[in-house]
């Protein structure tokens, strides 16, 4: 097939934010005198959108609709303390960018819009996308199908000549349903839940190898 865009999750692909996540759910939890979680569990819960992950870490017996924006608050204050990009991706989007033609890239994300944005710009890592989706964008996020359509309407690219680059099952049934192509990240925090890939790295090097 050929690959004419290419789709990127944005936590735990392109992003390891993982640490900074992390605290922001330790945050909440003690801010509400709860004991904190461990990493694993943590980001056990990433990658279904914020609502979904405040509600896991707080269990439902004491979730409230507000603690989302007092989360939202806490991982604003602190959301490039520690993240930075994954080790050979910024040279795999850079490849793209330099090819002839350029491919076009985009992120498509579960992560709350203005905070995508907001961590892109604070990486130095926005301008190469020409499409940034959060999980508020749309009346649908992953792993609906819209988030990645609407994104190959305005690269006005067709669904059989894209891949959806990401860590989480998520990324995965939203390719499958949008019918294009995906490729799993292992290095990631998400996990596949036992869905295929078309494709899976190991590492970020590794897709330089997969799409030159």
């Amino acid at each position: 097939m050929e690959i004419k865009a290419i789709l990127f999750d944005l936590d735990g692909t392109l992003v390891d934010s993982a640490r900074d996540l992390v605290d922001a759910v330790n945050l909440l939890r003690q801010h509400l005198g709860l004991d904190p979680l461990t990493q694993e569990i943590a980001l056990s819960y990433v990658g279904d959108g914020t609502t979904k992950l405040v509600q896991m870490a707080l269990t439902d017996e004491i979730f409230r609709p507000q603690h989302v924006k007092l989360f939202l608050q806490l991982y604003a204050d602190n959301l490039i303390d520690h993240s930075c990009c994954y080790p050979g991706i910024r040279e795999f989007v850079a490849h793209q960018q330099h090819k002839t033609p350029a491919t076009p890239m985009a992120v498509v994300s579960n992560k709350p819009h203005c905070l995508a944005i907001e961590l892109l710009r604070g990486l130095n890592f926005l301008a190469p996308f020409s499409v940034v989706i959060g999980g508020d964008s749309l009346a649908f996020k992953k792993p609906h199908p819209l988030p990645i359509l609407h994104t190959l309407k305005q690269l006005q690219v067709a669904p059989g000549n894209c891949v959806m680059i990401g860590d989480h099952h998520t990324d995965l049934l939203s390719a499958k349903a949008a019918g294009c192509a995906s490729c799993f990240c292992n290095y990631g925090f998400g996990n596949a839940a036992g869905n295929p890939s078309t494709w899976s790295v190991n590492n970020a090097a590794e897709l330089l190898t997969l799409f030159p």
